[in-house]
């Protein structure tokens, strides 16, 4: 009777052993960490020249995350992440464009390099980016919806509150007849739109 009794029990002990391991495996694909891919993450720019407000889109073609984020959905893996934008990434299918964008915009601010900034969730559709270029650092909010398994980001950023006066006054002197719409104004607009599109592994 004493051996049926410790058999049991020692089923029993086993049972319970092999389900609390399971349940463990089960918690930790649960609570499994995401971060950014910054090698599929395409971050996307759209420019405005004429008083008509044509767009100019580009790409930088180049994201480094220097800090991760961490959580196991996308929002909460993107919350903290720091990252830097080199700006000799710049592409917009121009190479005379390009030139300029990077000696006579970018060229005449402060730090002209790199972009950067710490990137931070406030809700479920917003958040913003303590955003550094030409040696300010200013909030860029962002509004943000998800698509499968990426964040789709929207925002537009006015490169004023950068003091980037200076910077839109370079490019639309170089660029001049360029910009010019039929009315013969030529315009370089100092708002810029910005798409990102956030993957994550």
């Amino acid at each position: 009777m004493k051996k049926i009794i410790l058999i049991a029990s020692l089923i029993v002990v086993a049972f319970s052993s092999t389900s609390c391991k399971k349940k463990a495996k089960k918690d930790a694909a649960a609570k499994q960490e995401i971060t950014i891919d910054a090698s599929k993450t395409v971050v996307n720019w759209t420019a405005y020249k004429t008083t008509q407000k044509v767009p100019v889109k580009g790409q930088f073609q180049k994201l480094i995350i220097t800090k991760n984020g961490s959580g196991n959905t996308p929002s909460d893996a993107l919350n903290g992440t720091e990252f830097s934008i080199p700006v000799s990434s710049i592409f917009s299918n121009n190479p005379d464009r390009d030139h300029k964008l990077k000696t006579l915009f970018f060229g005449v601010m402060k730090n002209a390099e790199v972009l950067s900034g710490t990137i931070h969730i406030e809700n479920n559709n917003a958040g913003f980016v303590d955003f550094n270029m030409n040696g300010v650092i200013e909030k860029l909010p962002f509004s943000y919806t998800q698509n499968g398994s990426t964040l789709e980001i929207q925002s537009v950023m006015h490169t004023d509150t950068w003091q980037a006066q200076a910077a839109i006054e370079s490019i639309n002197k170089a660029c001049f007849e360029l910009h010019k719409g039929p009315d013969g104004v030529s315009k370089t607009w100092s708002d810029v739109g910005i798409n990102i599109s956030v993957a994550f592994k």
